[in-house]
């Protein structure tokens, strides 16, 4: 990538946007497949919650106290190793929710959960979270299938980070967060790229420039735009068509 680009893409600092909450619990997927007695008797204990880019909605270790339902916006989780290198292992938009320790059981996991592009939710306490799932009914049962989709996720990136090229993995990252997104645009700079994909910044530069002289994306000033998804999605690896079967499979049609 020449150094006008790279300039252009890389911003250290973007400003901390907030989404603005035009919407309501039921663009979450999850709270909207609820059959209507289970999703009014939820709601009065629903809290909306701004997510700003950047903010910490978990750190390693920390007691989980809710249940976020997100409607817009993407949660990236990752690990942080004691040297300070990182790598991403699932993100979550209005497909799911974040905070699976509070209902799982074991109340804290060893990740962080950050927002990468803004966005808002709505909380769930842990004290109601239980009384819920004490039910039995519905909640947990698409919480529980949530939960294998994520795994799947989870455990797909793992292998795609051992086993395919940089640039590869870079397109799944794209795809993955733009279909979370309502447009054919996100916010990404070359430092949130290599801390998710778990690798040099200089990589990350080389692999983007690679993908924007193709005309498969345009860079700017910390944004990508998808120029060519087709051509895109022939450029990732099977990883990103074999979580997004399985999210769909478990996710879109509830039964």
């Amino acid at each position: 990538m020449d150094a006008t680009l790279e300039r252009h893409w890389y911003v250290p600092h973007l400003p901390a946007r907030v989404v603005s909450s035009p919407d309501t619990p039921r663009r979450n997927q999850l709270l909207a497949a609820l059959p209507r007695e289970e999703y009014e008797r939820l709601l009065p204990h629903l809290r909306p919650v701004p997510l700003p880019l950047g903010r910490t909605l978990y750190g390693t270790g920390v007691r989980e106290e809710y249940l976020y339902f997100l409607t817009a916006g993407i949660v990236s989780r990752f690990y942080v190793t004691s040297s300070g290198a990182s790598a991403g292992s699932a993100v979550t938009g209005s497909e799911g929710v974040i905070g699976v320790a509070t209902f799982l059981g074991g109340e804290s996991t060893p990740s962080h959960a950050v927002v990468r592009s803004a966005g808002h939710a709505y909380r769930l306490g842990m004290h109601q979270l239980k009384s819920e799932l004490g039910r039995c009914g519905p909640l947990l049962h698409l919480l529980l299938r949530y939960t294998q989709a994520l795994m799947t996720q989870t455990m797909q990136t793992a292998a795609c980070n051992r086993h395919h090229t940089l640039q590869q993995r870079l397109c799944r990252l794209i795809l993955t967060s733009l279909d979370r997104l309502p447009s054919n645009e996100l916010t990404m700079t070359q430092e949130l790229a290599a801390d998710m994909l778990g690798v040099r910044r200089e990589g990350v530069t080389e692999a983007a420039g690679k993908l924007h002289k193709a005309g498969l994306v345009h860079c700017d000033r910390g944004h990508i735009a998808v120029l060519d998804r087709p051509r895109l999605e022939a450029q990732a690896c099977e990883c990103y068509a074999v979580v997004k079967r399985e999210y769909d499979r478990l996710l879109t049609n509830f039964g």
